[in-house]
């Protein structure tokens, strides 16, 4: 049988040096548009599950449509569940960003389900499945770990308030602030520029850092993302694919239909 060597995980390696990486959401669930999108040259792309209609079939194939490419995709699952987290790995992801992670317990548990036994709780069987190129990569299971990268995402008060215990589990490589949803909690709903929600972010982003890990950002507002990275943020998502999609398509119908006007980009995303 032919063997083969596990992939390494660029990003990751990124991430642990404190290198800046620029990222790029995909929302349009197609592998097109993935393959598209990957020859930009961004640093990272997340494939949505969580807020795009993606079956874990969609994500599989997103996965192959940009695997010739520089750019490192992260899978966001729709939940941390553990049958899912084994599906997301198992079709060959090795970065996961988790939604809605609210406690130390909570990352303790997705740490324990990427990670196979005894040191956590993942289904074996990744030899009939891509991870492991159908059983070709040889100790698929003793080497796994090394080149898995976990971001979780802290998008709550409750997250926000138990931030430092997060921040102590063994395993989270990275964590990343949802701006809407924590805005949302912080009670300035569809607000994220208010100075209070700003000054948290800031503040968290410097708490992250401080304490070893990445920290993670999306801004489809330039400005709002040229302020994260200065503030210390080293993953950051510039743009949606959906929505810069659309904002093309206005822009080039306004050069030629006066009542057509292009929208203004939220910072709030």
């Amino acid at each position: 049988m032919t063997t083969m060597k596990i992939a390494a995980n660029p990003f990751k390696a990124a991430l642990r040096r404190g290198e800046v990486q620029i990222g790029l959401w995909l929302s349009s669930t197609t592998a097109y548009m993935a393959e598209i999108a990957a020859t930009s040259g961004y640093d990272w792309l997340l494939i949505d599950g969580e807020h795009a209609p993606n079956t874990i079939q969609d994500l599989y194939h997103q996965l192959q449509a940009v695997a010739p490419y520089a750019g490192q995709p992260v899978i966001r699952p729709v939940e941390g569940n553990r049958a899912l987290i084994k599906q997301v790995l198992d079709i060959g992801a090795q970065t996961l960003l988790i939604p809605m992670i609210d406690s130390a317990q909570q990352a303790k548990e997705m740490v324990a389900a990427t990670r196979y036994p005894p040191a956590g709780v993942r289904g074996v069987g990744a030899s009939v499945a891509r991870a492991a190129r159908w059983g070709r990569i040889e100790n698929y299971m003793a080497q796994a770990n090394d080149e898995l990268c976990l971001l979780i995402q802290m998008e709550s008060k409750a997250a926000l308030d138990n931030l430092d215990a997060i921040l102590d589990v063994e395993g989270i490589d990275g964590v990343f602030i949802g701006p809407a949803d924590l805005s949302a909690s912080l009670g300035y709903p569809d607000n994220a520029g208010h100075p209070e929600v700003q000054r948290i972010i800031e503040q968290s982003i410097r708490r992250i850092r401080a304490a070893g890990k990445a920290a993670g950002f999306l801004a489809v507002d330039p400005e709002m993302a040229r302020k994260c990275l200065q503030w210390g943020a080293n993953f950051v998502a510039v743009g949606v694919d959906t929505m810069l999609y659309s904002e093309a398509l206005d822009r080039r119908l306004a050069l030629f239909k006066s009542s057509a006007t292009a929208p203004t980009p939220k910072n709030s995303y």
